[in-house]
């Protein structure tokens, strides 16, 4: 169902997806984005600060926008986003570890100046399978109004 912006009540949370992490994808992405000894190379991380393999932390933050957009941006409403602030990785991600994205809606303000949209901020958390949370942001999402319309 699309979500537009007027559909958003601040205070309200939901959680979606279920990502299970395996040291495989998380030697392939890093590998091709943060190939940090830690994330890459098992023997190397076992004697690390971490003990172990951990994901990137933008391995993590792109699992929580697939989790995001599969299950709660809507292409009907979603015209992008101006950024996010306060991202924290807060608890290390491993293998195994199987992730969830709660959402949390803080705001939902119509444009003053274009009715056809507006802005909304939320609290995004993943979290793993001891609902310990490990990364929070909070995003912002620029949204049509049901005024505005689906795109052309």
């Amino acid at each position: 169902m699309p979500r537009f912006l007027e559909d958003l009540v601040p205070g309200e949370v939901a959680e979606f997806g279920d990502k299970l992490m395996t040291a495989e994808e998380i030697v392939a992405f890093a590998s091709a984005y943060d190939p940090q000894p830690f994330h890459i190379d098992e023997a190397a991380a076992r004697s690390s600060i971490f003990g172990g393999l951990i994901a990137s932390g933008w391995h993590s933050a792109a699992v929580a926008m697939r989790i995001c957009v599969d299950h709660f941006l809507s292409p009907e409403s979603s015209l992008g986003s101006p950024g996010v602030d306060e991202l924290r990785w807060l608890k290390p991600v491993r293998p195994g570890d199987r992730l969830r994205l709660r959402v949390t809606t803080l705001e939902a303000t119509p444009s003053r100046s274009k009715p056809d949209r507006g802005l909304s901020r939320h609290r995004m958390e993943l979290l793993n399978q001891d609902d310990e949370v490990v990364m929070s942001f909070i995003a912002m999402a620029l949204l049509r109004t049901r005024a505005g319309g689906a795109a052309p």
